[in-house]
């Protein structure tokens, strides 16, 4: 996972990513299960990203967005883009599918290794990568590397920014 910053607004637009996020994945959690998913409220440090309630029960989730590179997230989220980074995105386009995996699992492992002072965590994670979508991301179970010890009792991935196309889940 890539953090971009930029001074004190970056910190509310991580928190605007966030929120919009865990709507998305609940919108479709509901959907999908018809189990009703409510509520969301941001959390500060040692807690995970947002609160909900899950059919009655609170549910905490971590929230990571799955960009690729940091020159990728800089172009996603609409940051002015040097020549160098420019060069440096072209490159990229070229090999875009094989690093999907690579970037997946550097998430996982970055968040496996957080501890939380909750009782339920799910980790979801947002596909903002363009170039990657849910039919590739479902190609990648059985594949992920999802490391032993996480604090996640489900893992889920939104597979588009705009989610569009719905949610895959990951773990277990």
């Amino acid at each position: 996972m890539l953090e971009v910053t930029q001074g004190h607004s970056s910190e509310h637009e991580k928190i605007r990513l966030e929120h919009e996020a865990a709507k998305l994945f609940m919108r479709w959690y509901e959907t999908n299960t018809h189990k009703p998913i409510r509520h969301i409220w941001h959390n500060q440090p040692m807690r995970p990203d947002v609160s909900c309630v899950l059919e009655g029960e609170k549910l905490d989730l971590e929230i990571a967005h799955l960009y690729g590179s940091e020159a990728e997230a800089m172009a996603i989220l609409g940051r002015d883009l040097t020549d160098q980074t420019k060069r440096e995105l072209h490159s990229l386009d070229q090999e875009a599918d094989e690093r999907l995996l690579k970037a997946l699992n550097r998430i996982l492992q970055n968040k496996a290794g957080k501890r939380y002072s909750s009782d339920r965590t799910w980790l979801v994670i947002r596909n903002a990568h363009p170039q990657w979508t849910k039919d590739d991301i479902k190609g990648l179970i059985g594949h992920i590397s999802v490391p032993e010890n996480h604090p996640f009792e489900k893992i889920w991935m939104v597979g588009d920014m705009e989610g569009k196309t719905g949610i895959v889940r990951l773990y277990p």
